[in-house]
């Protein structure tokens, strides 16, 4: 019989408008015991928490329609007790400054990972200890050529915004390749 996994029964809401981060993302939350909602806009994440009310959130920055930190002020109003982590490709000082001022725990940029975000939400003090990721083996990781070759790709992905027929011109390989590659889950 499989032991309950510490963050069972916790509610996220990941809210995101690249789909395949948001399905690749919130499948490695679920998987690590999270009840995962989804949201591709962040009028959409404010229905779902007109709903439910989540315990954790996942933002992305920059969306069109409501911003990140739009949408973290109008979730705060309908759930005070939300935690957040605003996840976003545009990292900077005075992003990070402004996410915080507004009340989220903390700011992580991409590409990141579920493990990542849980550590965001633990270096803020939201997860304990039993609920953390397990730690990292070592501080200098070097990453393996799959994980360098998907952090390539999500960057060049990110430079020509979103767009996969530029983002294959510019690796130089078939559009379908890239396709391939971009299903599959990230190492």
């Amino acid at each position: 019989m499989n032991e309950a996994l510490p963050l069972a029964g916790k509610t996220l809401l990941l809210v995101d408008d690249d789909e395949l981060l948001r399905e690749r993302m919130g499948r490695a939350l679920a998987a690590r015991g999270l009840r995962v909602r989804v949201a591709a806009s962040g009028e959409e994440a404010l229905r779902l928490a007109h709903e439910e009310a989540p315990e954790l959130a996942v933002l992305d920055l920059k969306m069109a329609g409501l911003t990140g930190l739009e949408t973290l002020r109008e979730l705060r109003a309908i759930a005070p007790q939300v935690r957040t982590v605003i996840l976003t490709g545009y990292g900077s000082i005075a992003n990070a400054v402004e996410a915080l001022h507004q009340g989220a725990e903390n700011y992580v940029t991409k590409p990141a990972d579920a493990d990542q975000v849980l550590e965001a939400f633990h270096r803020s003090g939201v997860l304990s200890d039993d609920e953390a990721p397990p730690a990292k083996e070592a501080a200098l990781h070097t990453p393996s050529l799959a994980e360098a070759e998907w952090n390539h790709i999500q960057q060049v992905l990110a430079d020509c915004g979103g767009n996969i027929t530029r983002t294959a011109e510019r690796l130089g390989i078939p559009r379908r390749t890239l396709q391939r590659k971009l299903k599959k889950l990230a190492p």
